[in-house]
């Protein structure tokens, strides 16, 4: 699949925002230790990548409520869905100057479509000249994906005879449908009926 640019300007996948705010003393310090072990891009955006994937906690998983939407509330918790944690593996790696986009899958709830459908939050990152996407979901039994450079290894491949998407545009900022509905929700349970079946 190609990936597409949404804003052609690089810099725009390097900046900072109420979201992405990677000029935060804790995502500078989150930068600061995992740059101790990993100098070079490729090394720190994979170490970043695990640390995200793993030390975070994907809230569903582990029966969190809470909902964060924020790079530094996320790494501050230690909780959040999937477009919550993309959101601090971006913050992550742009602070570190590795331009990083947002990039969107639509998929069913369930083993069928008549389960409903939700969009899922993912990455890309920018190595050596080209796109590289990343799911930060976190693994569980049946999930298990891996920071790569060299073909993806995404928890979802989604399927067609089920009209499941990949979008192919890499969004410089979260898309605003999933934003609103993750900065409107008191809660997750909450945040599941509102989540944005498609974009």
């Amino acid at each position: 699949m190609e990936l597409i640019q949404q804003n052609p300007e690089l810099s725009a996948y390097l900046a900072v925002d109420e979201v992405i705010d990677h000029e935060h003393p804790l995502v500078r310090a989150t930068v600061a230790r995992l740059r101790e072990d990993h100098t070079d891009a490729y090394s720190y955006a994979k170490a970043a990548y695990e640390f995200v994937r793993d030390t975070i906690p994907h809230s569903n998983d582990v029966g969190d409520l809470r909902v964060t939407w924020r790079a530094s509330d996320v790494l501050e918790k230690r909780t959040g869905i999937c477009h919550a944690k993309s959101h601090a593996l971006v913050a992550l790696l742009r602070a570190a100057s590795i331009p990083a986009a947002f990039a969107y899958q639509r998929l069913t709830l369930g083993d069928t479509p008549d389960t409903g459908f939700v969009v899922h939050g993912l990455i890309a990152v920018r190595l050596d000249g080209a796109w590289h996407r990343q799911d930060p979901r976190g693994n569980r039994p049946g999930l298990g994906a891996e920071f790569s450079a060299d073909g993806e290894r995404l928890e979802w491949t989604p399927r067609a005879e089920f009209t499941e998407v990949d979008y192919p545009v890499l969004f410089s900022e979260p898309h605003p449908a999933v934003l609103a509905a993750l900065k409107a929700a008191p809660d997750r349970p909450y945040l599941w009926k509102t989540l944005p079946e498609a974009l």
